[in-house]
């Protein structure tokens, strides 16, 4: 097990004040009213991290601005964009073991009756807001028409490249369900499975007809969903197994700890991978006037559909339930939202994303829990942006669509998002499933392909932004559970503290059978003993 830290006063047991990932501290302020300029550079250096990830951002759009007049050729990009790769590739590679230890780590430590309920709550949160981020992209659509152009249709040289391959309704939601339940899991980690056609010509006695006939082929790209699945399904087996599953419990809880560790390690490097991500993307850019004349109404209906979803609708419904500032939790949540934005991927944002919900207050069970589950299944600005796409393509080919054709859009895109990968352009490639329900060409996403390196970032924003007001509500909710049931209640084992007094244990009160069992007389086995460890 990792070592035993207690808290005190702000400082850690190996005697150093030690600074949050996030730059804060947690010793306590004097009495005595510290000078202005001491005061300034504490606020400064509490938060040197949040400061510099937003300095990445700023500089990254200035140096990418100052380098497009040299003319580097795609060799020299790809140079210029190395820092940022890095942190990208630092990231993947620590969403797996983050995702699996971290969910099993959970699962094995909460009731499965409190299991149940926060996997419910968080269920009906993730498909409200999906549910009214969709709706905002629908309304936004149609009052602002982005599809509505004077003269010929837009186009854009190179654009057609990419375009996915058009794809069943029936076969997509399959797909979902077979990756649900992965064949290989060593393989899951790296692909995922998906159907694919051969066109097979049918001769009729009257007419000719070409037949489409599904065949599954395993592709690159995480099959997140699968092994968040097996995780869960695989701690809560191991708390049923008792004292035999103990070792591995504990196993899982120190890989835990170590990978939030390596975590916090990788969270400084992160404003300098953003600041070269960032600047390569902007000298990527070719045509900057014909791509904003030609599609800037579209990229402004997204965007405008983003921040009224991530910064009046999701505060107001954090609001309405915990009557708190929601804007002072967003505040910490900076460095993780910043993350996003520079590398368009909710799964690479997710271990910057734990770090920083849990500084703001929720529990270790419930961040490690939720968030993993978030990162595949809320996708509030795919859900937005896809909407905004379909009517999009609609206007632009003159086709207008009813009442049944707009609801259809709307249960499409919520449903698909869940499918949507936590990748860069996951959400394009969805986007196929809806037009194909309400019978819109597919030809037209390659104009979304040519704008969605932009759109796509504010629609990772957005994404994770809703997993941790999803994260910070359960934790209310658990709170108020815990206030109202007190000791007896069947989360107790998901609180964070106890009053005044240590910390609860992240492990599983299976863990403690053998410490109890030299007691006399436990009061109560079901409630856990051992110290947690903090980092």
């Amino acid at each position: 097990m990792a070592e035993k830290i207690t808290i005190d006063d702000g400082k850690v047991s190996n005697g150093f004040q030690e600074p949050l990932a996030n730059g804060q501290t947690g010793g306590q302020q004097g009495k005595n009213p510290e000078p202005l300029g001491q005061k300034l550079k504490r606020l400064a250096l509490a938060n040197m991290l949040v400061i510099l990830t937003v300095a990445g951002v700023i500089i990254g759009v200035l140096i990418g601005l100052g380098v497009r007049s040299a003319g580097l050729n795609k060799v020299q990009i790809i140079y210029f964009g190395f820092p940022g790769e890095l942190l990208i590739r630092l990231l993947k590679m620590i969403i797996i073991p983050l995702v699996v230890c971290s969910l099993v780590s959970g699962a094995a430590s909460i009731d499965p009756k409190a299991l149940g309920k926060l996997g419910g709550w968080a269920m009906l949160f993730f498909l409200v807001t999906t549910l009214i981020a969709s709706a905002i992209g629908v309304i936004m659509a149609f009052i602002i028409q982005p599809g509505i152009v004077a003269g010929a249709k837009p186009t854009l040289p190179g654009a057609e490249d990419g375009v996915p391959q058009a794809k069943e309704v029936m076969d997509s939601f399959l797909d979902l369900i077979r990756n649900i339940f992965p064949s290989n899991l060593v393989a899951a980690a790296f692909q995922s499975y998906a159907t694919h056609y051969n066109l097979k010509e049918v001769n009729g006695s009257t007419n000719f007809s070409v037949e489409k006939i599904p065949y599954g082929k395993e592709v690159d790209g995480m099959n997140i969903l699968g092994l968040v699945v097996f995780a869960i399904v695989f701690g809560v087996a191991l708390r049923k197994l008792g004292e035999e599953g103990e070792i591995l419990i504990r196993f899982f809880n120190s890989f835990n700890e170590a990978t939030m560790v390596l975590v916090s390690w990788i969270m400084w490097y992160a404003p300098l991978g953003i600041m070269f991500l960032v600047a390569e993307k902007i000298v990527q850019m070719e045509d900057v006037g014909a791509l904003f004349t030609s599609l800037g109404k579209y990229i402004a209906c997204c965007m405008l559909g983003h921040f009224i979803h991530g910064f009046l609708v999701l505060p107001l419904i954090y609001f309405a339930i915990t009557r708190k500032n929601p804007y002072h939790f967003l505040l910490g949540l900076i460095t993780a939202l910043a993350t996003a934005f520079g590398t368009s991927s909710s799964s690479a944002t997710l271990p910057l994303m734990m770090r920083c919900v849990e500084e703001r207050g929720v529990s270790k069970h419930i961040s490690r829990f939720i968030l993993p589950i978030g990162a595949t299944v809320n996708m509030d600005g795919a859900a937005c942006f896809q909407c905004v796409a379909a009517v999009f393509i609609a206007q632009l080919n003159d086709m207008p669509l009813n009442f049944i054709q707009v609801i259809t859009i709307l249960v499409t895109a919520t449903a698909s998002s869940v499918g949507a990968a936590g990748i860069p352009a996951g959400g394009v490639l969805t986007l196929a499933i809806i037009l194909e329900a309400v019978g819109l060409p597919t030809n037209d996403i390659s104009l979304i392909l040519a704008v969605d390196w932009l759109v796509d970032r504010t629609c990772t924003v957005l994404n994770v932004e809703g997993d941790a007001f999803g994260a910070g509500l359960l934790q209310y909710f658990v709170d108020r559970t815990e206030s109202k049931k007190g000791e007896g209640a069947e989360l107790t084992e998901v609180r964070l503290d106890d009053g005044d007094g240590p910390a609860k244990p992240e492990s599983s009160p299976l863990l403690e059978k053998r410490t109890l069992s030299t007691d006399d007389a436990p009061s109560d086995p079901a409630t856990p003993c051992q110290k947690e460890s903090v980092m």
